[in-house]
């Protein structure tokens, strides 16, 4: 083979692979809600960015390379170490082991102070109980010992679970078909809990 023709066949892979990487990266841009979903999965996450590095790398490295080019390359090389797979949060069962709560219970709405709800679990732990929203930011944290009572009550087509302590009430709204066993659940289990923690007199 010549020079001029190894040249020649060199410039025509080159091309093939420009072509065959704009392709490649008009897919993703077509697929970014499905591409950034896949942030959630560390290992298709990380393959798809060795995939992407390597795309770079060939681009950068290909013959008579236009230098937008190369800093098309470069870009991507950049993108493709620095966007890594988001970190996942803590599960229930780690939040749990943490808090040291022995049951995890559904919290409905929990009423906040400003009058707005949020969706909340509840944390049974041996000394207080957490309230917790479904990102496990705590919303409210009370000692059992300044537990005075623990009731359900029908409102407005749901169910309320209210706790009583220390001249407050917190509650929690609980909506759909399933309102009043969820209600009847959280009390029973506080209430239990509840009486384990209460002195003995005699």
């Amino acid at each position: 083979m010549t020079k001029d023709s190894f040249k020649q066949t060199e410039a025509r892979w080159s091309h093939r692979l420009r072509r065959t990487a704009l392709w490649f990266l008009f897919a993703l841009v077509l697929l970014i809600p499905k591409t950034l979903s896949l942030r959630k999965r560390p290992g298709v996450w990380n393959l798809l960015r060795f995939g992407v590095a390597v795309i770079g790398v060939l681009l950068f490295a290909a013959p008579e390379n236009p230098i937008g080019f190369q800093l098309f390359a470069l870009l991507l090389i950049l993108l493709a170490l620095a966007v890594r797979p988001t970190r996942q949060g803590k599960s229930v069962d780690e939040q749990a082991r943490e808090l040291g709560a022995l049951v995890v219970l559904n919290g409905g709405r929990f009423l906040l102070t400003d009058g707005k709800t949020q969706q909340a679990r509840l944390f049974v732990a041996p000394e207080r109980f957490h309230v917790l929203d479904l990102e496990h930011r705590p919303l409210l944290e009370i000692p059992w010992t300044a537990v005075s009572a623990v009731r359900t009550e029908e409102a407005g087509g749901g169910w309320k679970l209210l706790i009583e302590f220390q001249e407050a009430t917190a509650a929690f709204h609980y909506d759909g078909f399933f309102a009043e066993h969820l209600a009847q659940i959280a009390a029973t289990t506080l209430r239990n809990h509840l009486r384990k923690e209460l002195p003995v007199i005699g």
